[in-house]
């Protein structure tokens, strides 16, 4: 089955968000054949909602110190062969492929702008105050402006390991941050704040499903959750919970800085 932009506009529409800014993560591949590809799926976000914004991380510009500070989720000497591919943070380069098709074909449409950041930037359009918001020192503001202005996180055939807000619920529940450096035309940069793993973020899903709306659309399942209501159940949990949504891999550096962080007080 063929998925055509009515049907995209009919299952966004029946979310009724309204005039809220939406976040959106989104798995092409998920909603089988879409009738234009990613471009199509870009009309229907922009023809239903009235601001959206996407992640156009930058992964390329990552350059691994040969030390820094400590505890700080990273095997400090062991980038040598990485930096040498290093690209120098430009607004135009590609998000990572890591984002998904849709987050470059948003990144590049006419009327999207893009935050700043060396490694998380976001790309909006009609978000102009959201991306403004973020700073160096703060990578996640945009989605803060986003929570006061009463937004909304869509998954489009994804789950909440893809979900970012859910770092920014982790900070302000006093969860450990960490720092990376980029490359930039200024040099090399610090950049505090930057997340944990985000691969134990599915244990929150029921924990919102109440919350969340629900479409099919095409092959995949389109769901829209309040941010709100999103970033006080994280906050409510790792508060409860300090080891909360983290991930079960032995070899994760960031979630066990996080737990010897936690067992050190």
């Amino acid at each position: 089955m063929t998925t055509r932009l009515q049907d995209l506009l009919v299952g966004f529409h029946s979310l009724e968000l309204g005039d809220k800014p939406v976040i959106a993560h989104a798995s092409l591949s998920a909603f089988g054949q879409i009738h234009g590809g990613a471009e199509t799926l870009v009309s229907a976000l922009l023809a239903v909602f009235d601001s959206v914004v996407m992640p156009a991380f930058t992964y390329k510009t990552l350059i691994l110190p040969p030390v820094g500070p400590e505890n700080n989720g990273i095997a400090y000497g062991s980038g040598a062969d990485a930096n040498r591919m290093a690209e120098f943070f430009d607004p135009k380069m590609p998000a990572d492929p890591l984002m998904g098709i849709l987050a470059e074909t948003f990144h590049k449409h006419p009327n999207a702008r893009r935050s700043t950041h060396p490694i998380l930037s976001f790309a909006g359009v009609n978000a102009r105050t959201a991306l403004a918001a973020q700073t160096l020192s703060e990578p996640f503001a945009t989605i803060g402006a986003l929570v006061k202005k009463d937004g909304w996180v869509l998954l489009l055939g994804v789950n909440q390991t893809v979900n970012t807000s859910i770092h920014y619920a982790e900070k302000l529940a006093g969860r450990k941050q960490f720092t990376r450096w980029a490359l930039t035309p200024r040099g090399v940069r610090a950049c505090p704040g930057f997340p944990g793993c985000s691969a134990g973020f599915q244990s929150i899903a029921l924990d919102i499903e109440r919350y969340a709306r629900q479409a099919r659309v095409g092959e995949a399942t389109v769901q829209a959750v309040p941010l709100k209501r999103l970033v006080r159940i994280v906050v409510e949990r790792i508060k409860s919970d300090p080891l909360a949504l983290l991930c079960q891999r032995e070899d994760c550096e960031r979630c066990n800085t996080i737990r010897i962080h936690h067992a050190a007080g």
